[in-house]
């Protein structure tokens, strides 16, 4: 996740990061994050429509005790196999409460090529290219 702001070392305010190598090619995991389908497969959402920025993309929840959960994003960026980033509001998980008008959260995604295979910020993506099932449906 990566809010807007910037610390001075050049590391993202308020970020976290959970870098992990993902031994498969980039247009894989490319494909896992930006195709809405495989994107829901490892994330845990059934999502309605297409990826692409400026796009409001909506899915049901597929997570065990959160599936009255709709998935409501708004892709901002999408540089393929460079970048993929959306504003969401995740904590939106009670069914009579609207968050609407709350602040959202910027999820970014920036693969860094390594030689040996990608650095990356989420390890169900892993999970996903390289054994066809994400963390999302494992638990």
């Amino acid at each position: 996740m990566r809010p807007a702001g910037r610390w001075p070392q050049g590391q993202p305010s308020g970020c976290i990061s959970d870098p992990i190598l993902v031994r498969a090619p980039r247009s894989r995991v490319w494909r896992a994050l930006a195709d809405a389908r495989e994107f829901g497969t490892w994330f845990g959402v059934k999502v309605e429509g297409t990826f692409a920025a400026g796009a409001q993309v909506r899915g049901a929840s597929t997570h065990k005790g959160y599936e009255h959960v709709t998935w409501d994003i708004t892709i901002e960026r999408m540089e393929p196999e460079r970048l993929f980033s959306w504003r969401w509001h995740p904590a939106a998980v009670e069914p009579n409460v609207d968050d609407s008008t709350e602040p959202t959260t910027l999820v970014v995604f920036e693969p860094k090529d390594d030689g040996e295979g990608w650095t990356w910020q989420m390890k169900s993506i892993e999970s996903y290219v390289t054994t066809g099932v994400g963390n999302a449906e494992s638990g």
